[in-house]
């Protein structure tokens, strides 16, 4: 009886793998993600020599990606800065009606930065700007579970019940909002102030839910994020974190130095 024949399992080649080019150019500090895309629509980008035409491109470490006929620099080194920002700043890159912004204020040897979500005009406090846009999409993710810590005052007295019912979460014209940690410090004869506590930031979430109970907004600082505070940081100021706090408060893949 002849012997079975041994067949050889033919291997798979391993494909390395890669990211959508939109979020390594985001990653590198260039740019944010938004931007990336753009920028590809207009042919300003290619990859090992190509004109792409569409942002939906997968690259590895291995790929030469030039932008403006220039290679940009791969994510080597992540950074974090700490900023008060002011009262009447906005968070964005380009205001059309030439508007004061966050990053008009930075000194031009930051390079390209962009922040961990938004304040919007008439809040301030901590702000955090960072040169990776990968750790910036990880942050403002609520499954991240970084607290964010708000000091608000507002005008009227205010009802301990109903910031105890907010740890239960909260529905506003239809739009749900998880739990919510609010302790009332102080309240004076015409306004108090209150401590909140979340981990969603929802656009303008704590005006809405102040507004909800009838309580107009005075001011609205927030005063930490995670593990990162405000501490006596001046209005304005700008302090970068040390290496070993982000070392120990991320985990590697997002923060590898």
């Amino acid at each position: 009886m002849s012997k079975p024949i041994k067949t050889e399992k033919t291997k798979m080649p391993v494909t390395p793998k890669g990211e959508r080019i939109a979020k390594v150019m985001a990653a590198s500090g260039l740019c944010s993600r938004r931007s990336a895309e753009d920028w590809i629509i207009g042919g300003r980008v290619k990859v090992n020599g190509v004109v792409l035409k569409t942002p939906a491109c997968v690259v590895t470490d291995s790929d030469e990606i030039l932008v403006d006929n220039k290679a940009i620099e791969r994510q080597t080194h992540v950074q974090v800065w700490l900023m008060n920002k002011p009262r009447g700043v906005l968070t964005t890159h380009h205001d059309p009606q030439g508007r004061t912004t966050v990053f008009s204020l930075l000194p031009p040897a930051m390079g390209h930065v962009v922040s961990v979500g938004r304040l919007d005009m008439d809040s301030e406090g901590l702000i955090l700007l960072t040169t990776s846009g990968t750790l910036s999409h990880y942050l403002e993710a609520p499954q991240t579970g970084w607290i964010r810590t708000y000091r608000v005052r507002v005008h009227g007295r205010v009802d301990v019940t109903s910031l105890e019912n907010l740890k239960k979460g909260i529905t506003i014209d239809g739009i749900d909002y998880k739990p919510i940690e609010a302790n009332l410090e102080i309240q004076k004869t015409s306004n108090a102030w209150i401590e909140f506590k979340l981990t969603e930031g929802k656009n303008r979430e704590i005006r809405r839910i102040c507004e909800h109970f009838g309580w107009s907004v005075g001011r609205l600082i927030r005063t930490s994020f995670g593990p990162l505070s405000l501490g006596d940081l001046a209005t304005g100021g700008l302090k970068e974190v040390p290496h070993r706090i982000l070392k120990s408060s991320l985990p590697r893949h997002i923060y590898p130095c």
